[in-house]
Parts: structure tokens; C-alpha cells; sequence
């Protein structure tokens, strides 16, 4: 098992790419991880640094964490809603459950999705916050 929050990452973006919605809506190039603030591949998905609480193990070598995550969508140019319309299809598509690499992904949910005016009026910008129960094998 990868570290829980990349393992999450990695399960996103695979369902995300592999959507064609999202697909339609940004290039499968420009979901990615990184800063907050991307440069000038937009539209764009960016998920930023998560939160992994652990939560020990049991008798079965089993391990569990918390995963907290915010995904970041950008565009330039689009107009207001184009953000919405991106995180829409985001929430869609995320709506099935997810797969980690060596592990369980035991429980995944949306927790908010908020819309925070940029300072500069061409870009728009949205953030999901997610958080997963991730559960492996050691």
C-alpha cells in the first residue's frame, strides 16, 4: 500500500480521467496534483496537499486513516459558471465507489463544495473537500 493520501489521489484522478464528462470539460493532462494556483493549462483539476489522521491496527495487521482532501477546479476566460459546471461533473463522476491501490476504500464522500470569488474576475475557481476511510493490509 502507497501512503493513504497518495493512494487517494491516485484513485481520484484515475476516475476522473477516466470519465468522459470530466473528460469533455478538461484535459485528462490537466488533473493533477500541485500547488493551488496553476499556471496556464486551464481548465484545470488541482488536488492539493492532504490530511491523513491514522488510526493504528488491529490484531489482523490492518491498518486505517482518515484521508482529508480539497480539490481545486480553475478556469480562465469561461465565464462563472464554467467552475460549477467542472465541479458538477467532478461530484458526478466521483459519485461511484473508488478503488486504492492495495487497499479499501471503505467510505468516500463529497463533504462541500464551496466558490470563492479570485481576485482576478477571469479566473473561476471552486474547492471540493473530500474525505475517505482508507483500510490496508501490512
Amino acid at each position: 500500500m502507497i501512503e493513504p493520501t497518495l493512494a487517494l489521489r491516485t484513485a481520484i484522478r484515475s476516475k476522473l480521467i477516466d470519465n468522459p464528462a470530466v473528460a469533455s470539460l478538461v484535459n485528462p493532462a490537466n488533473i493533477r496534483t500541485g500547488s493551488t494556483r496553476p499556471g496556464d493549462n486551464m481548465p484545470c483539476i488541482v488536488m492539493a496537499n492532504g490530511t491523513t489522521t491514522l488510526h493504528g491496527h488491529d490484531y489482523t495487521s490492518q491498518r486505517a486513516a482518515w484521508v482529508y482532501l480539497d480539490l481545486h477546479v480553475w478556469t480562465q476566460d469561461q465565464g462563472a459558471d464554467a467552475a460549477h459546471e467542472i465541479a458538477f461533473a467532478v461530484q458526478s463522476a466521483l459519485s461511484k465507489h473508488l478503488q486504492v491501490a492495495c487497499g479499501y476504500c471503505d467510505s468516500f464522500k463529497i463533504t462541500r463544495a464551496v466558490f470563492p470569488r479570485d481576485p482576478d474576475p477571469a479566473f473561476g475557481h471552486g474547492v471540493l473537500s473530500v474525505e475517505a476511510l482508507v483500510r490496508w493490509i501490512v
